[in-house]
């Protein structure tokens, strides 16, 4: 039986505990996230949205989401 390994990481400051192996769109669209509406920060780099789903979170990772908020 093979066994399960979590990984632990940061989403705006918060610990949060997963599967190993989850791609980075998994984790924001769990989230509800709107993608096209937020910035997304992978251990202080911006991340190329057309990439977020090949990106695979590893353990102590650090996510910034920034929600994109209009004004005048």
């Amino acid at each position: 039986m093979k066994k399960i390994k979590k990984i632990k990481f940061k989403i705006n400051g918060k610990i949060v505990s997963i599967v190993e192996g989850l791609s980075l769109s998994r984790i924001i669209k769990d989230l509800k996230i709107p993608v096209n509406k937020v910035a997304i920060e992978l251990n202080k780099e911006i991340v190329d949205k057309k990439r977020i789903n090949n990106i695979k979170i590893k353990d102590k990772d650090m996510i910034e989401i920034v929600h994109f908020i209009g004004g005048g």
